[in-house]
């Protein structure tokens, strides 16, 4: 288990309870059943929370992680936090933490994930790291401190695990943005997180029919905000129809930026690291939209969880379009 000491008050925690290293293979034209030729290969710390971490320590601004990790390759997590300045207090674990693999299509702008399901525990040793996770969450959550509460759960863990930790994170006047799916991102709406960023397919899912258009997507954030534990604020990504950006008063769109793309991995993680930076900085829902949407904008263009230097991810989100009418 690593403790590394906070030399200050840290206003983000990103929470991964299944990170991982993904390792992209750039090609040509990607032939399905056939043998194909990679131009290069790349090695990134991944996993949506610290991928969150990640960008946020691009654009300046500290935070800690926590969560699982395994100790065979750690090393490799340790690097990244190290050269970002990002507080280490992840729970160490037997083994290998999982490793996914990306299959970057340069002819097409196309990427094939393939996605480890991640570490298999006894139910013992699942309560006993949530027990940990909890205790951990005690001595880092302060009043108005953000935690990210983001992507998949490792096999065996209980659906209401993300439900637990809002209610954990509340209680210690904390604030939390849920970036999940499936069964996850249902039980955790029950705990109302203060943000919930799903992508169209995700909240298609949850409202169990599909959202062809931008009024249909609008309705399902609508019933979203007007549920019995509702969050504050509804985002949905929606990849080249822009992103929407909801709360009770107002109801912005922000279209997508033009900038070159390498790589959609991470855009959404990008996005939701702008939404923090955003609330951190006590903007505007439309302003918060820019923000959001240029992190988005800027992952595009680069493989692994980084960003430009925060004056151009600034410039950028002064260039995003944004309307109130649709």
């Amino acid at each position: 288990m690593s403790n590394q000491a906070l030399s200050a008050p840290t206003r983000v925690i990103a929470v991964a309870l299944n990170p991982a290293l993904d390792y992209t293979l750039e090609v040509n034209h990607l032939h399905p059943g056939e043998v194909n030729r990679a131009l290069r290969m790349q090695i990134d710390v991944g996993g949506k929370a610290i991928n969150v971490a990640s960008c946020l320590a691009d654009f300046g601004i500290a935070s800690a992680v926590t969560g699982q990790l395994g100790r065979e390759n750690a090393f490799q997590f340790e690097a990244l936090f190290s050269r970002k300045a990002i507080s280490n207090q992840f729970f160490y674990l037997d083994g290998l933490t999982r490793i996914n693999t990306k299959l970057v299509d340069l002819a097409k702008g196309e990427t094939t994930d393939i996605n480890m399901p991640g570490p298999t525990l006894a139910p013992g040793d699942i309560d006993g790291l949530m027990q940990g996770l909890l205790a951990r969450l005690d001595t880092l959550v302060g009043k108005d401190c953000w935690v990210v509460l983001a992507g998949s759960l490792p096999p065996g863990w209980p659906v209401e695990t993300y439900q637990t930790l809002i209610k954990q994170v509340h209680g210690l006047g904390g604030r939390v943005v849920l970036d999940a799916s499936g069964a996850p991102l249902a039980s955790g709406l029950a705990a109302a997180p203060d943000i919930v960023k799903p992508n169209r397919a995700e909240l298609a899912e949850l409202v169990g029919h599909d959202l062809g258009d931008i009024h249909s997507v609008i309705d399902a954030a609508h019933d979203l905000l007007a549920g019995a534990h509702a969050p504050q604020t509804v985002i949905v990504s929606m990849g080249g129809d822009g992103a929407l950006f909801m709360n009770r008063e107002e109801t912005w769109l922000a279209h997508p930026a033009k900038v070159d793309l390498l790589s959609t991995v991470g855009a959404g993680d990008a996005m939701v690291a702008g939404i923090v930076a955003a609330r951190l900085a006590a903007m505007t829902l439309a302003d918060s939209a820019r923000l959001a949407t240029a992190f988005s904008a800027a992952k595009l263009a680069r493989l692994g969880p980084h960003l430009p230097a925060a004056e151009a991810v600034r410039a950028l989100a002064d260039s995003i379009q944004i309307s109130s009418h649709f």
